[in-house]
This record gives C-alpha cells, sequence and structure tokens, in this order.
C-alpha cells in the first residue's frame, strides 16, 4: 500500500458533479471525477481509456481542506439562443459556480506502487495543460509536493488517512490564528464495515469519461489538527 499526495491550490477551482443544462455547480472539495480527469489530462489519455485503476477497490482517495474557498456565483446570459423547435430564439440564463482562494491536500491510497510513480511523473510533466473544472483556472503552485516539503516520502508507505493528517499544514491566512481543526474527506472501501452505516454518497466515481457514465462511492467526513510548517 502506497499514498500520493498531491496539492490543488489555485485563485478559482471548479469540482461540479450535478451540473444539469443552465444550472453548473461546484462542492467545496474537489471530487473524484475532477481529481481522475486531471490524472488522465497529464498521462495523455483519452477520453474513452479505460478508468478501472481507479475504482475504490483499486485506489480511494482523501482530502483534507487547508483553506475552505469562497463560493462564487457567475450569472450567464445568453441571448438569440435557438430553441428546440427551430423556430425562434431564446435568451439564456445560466448560473455558474466556482470556488475563491480554496487550497486542498488530495491522497490517493493504492496498492499499485508504480501507477502512483507513474501519475507523480505525468502530473510533473503532464501531455496536456492541467485546469481546476475550468480551462481559465490553473494550479498556481506545482500539485505534487517534494518530501522537502511533507517531511516524508511521496508517494509513502503511510496509509490514506495518516498522510493527510501527517502532513504540515502551511497556514497562510491573514485574519488571525490558523483554523483549529482542517475537514477531511476520506472515501470509504466497499470492504469497509461502515460503508452503508456511515458513509455519505458522492455520485462521481467514473468509469468513462467519453459516455459521461459514473457511479456511486461514500466517503466519511472527519477532522484533523496537523502540526504548522513552514510555508
Amino acid at each position: 500500500m502506497a499514498t500520493l499526495l498531491l496539492r490543488l491550490s489555485a485563485p478559482m477551482q471548479s469540482w461540479g458533479d450535478q451540473s444539469r443544462f443552465t444550472e453548473r455547480d461546484t462542492r467545496r472539495e474537489p471530487t473524484k471525477s475532477g481529481v481522475v480527469g486531471l490524472i488522465c489530462a497529464a498521462l495523455g489519455w483519452s477520453r474513452d481509456h479505460d478508468l478501472s485503476p481507479f475504482m475504490p477497490d483499486k485506489m480511494l482517495m482523501g482530502v483534507r481542506v487547508d483553506r475552505e474557498g469562497i463560493v462564487l456565483r457567475d450569472y450567464h446570459i445568453t441571448q438569440d439562443v435557438l430553441k428546440a423547435s427551430a423556430n425562434s430564439k431564446d435568451t439564456v440564463v445560466s448560473n455558474r459556480y466556482y470556488l475563491s482562494d480554496a487550497d486542498f491536500l488530495v491522497g490517493l491510497e493504492s496498492n499499485n506502487r508504480e501507477f502512483l510513480l507513474d501519475i507523480k511523473k505525468a502530473l510533473q510533466n503532464p501531455k496536456f495543460p492541467l485546469f481546476f473544472g475550468r480551462k481559465a483556472f490553473p494550479p498556481s503552485r506545482p500539485i505534487v509536493p517534494t518530501a522537502d516539503e511533507l517531511g516524508f516520502d511521496n508517494p509513502t508507505e503511510k496509509s490514506l488517512k495518516d498522510a493527510l493528517t501527517e502532513a504540515p499544514y502551511n497556514y497562510c491566512g491573514s485574519n488571525g490564528a490558523p483554523p483549529e481543526k482542517l475537514r477531511l474527506i476520506l472515501e470509504l472501501s466497499p470492504k469497509d464495515p461502515d460503508y452503508f452505516t456511515l458513509g455519505l454518497v458522492r455520485i462521481d466515481q467514473p468509469i468513462s469519461f467519453a459516455r459521461r457514465e459514473f457511479l456511486q462511492r461514500r466517503v466519511l467526513i472527519d477532522y484533523c489538527k496537523p502540526e504548522i510548517g513552514d510555508d
């Protein structure tokens, strides 16, 4: 077992999982489909590539929210949109939601260490440009933290929760003291006894990007208080 840690930090991000037509939502933290899509772009995979290495029985994802983003709404008006009847045009109003100034530490736990190393190398030298939900939202810092930054190897032999909890927290807020605890979103293994009783449903496990097919997975919300490091 090994865990690869990623830093997802940018002025603007968007992690939608329920977007429909004129409503483009975002979650308060990265979705698994969004992170997998980011990795596929780095690897240079096509939209119809096999995504089975990312299934919950092979890879679990966790997120530590180092800085809760501010949800912003972008109000769009598009004029002269042709109606389905093709007889007339209409004005379409849409709402698009984004996260501003958010910072996340994402962990990927897998028994396939070699695949995690491939992901690490690809994110350091991506085949396609990387962005967080919208093409206008590029990363503001390197995605793969170094061993010097973390205080341990990356990938590490630590479990998903231990890696996210023990990685130093670089507080860079300007309004007083850092938060007392940080939110954790930990994916549950289907074999976990708490899978159905405590797990919260997320419909963001990608099966095919070409066909836009997704399955449910379950996550557990927890909290941690890591040591404050030097940014």
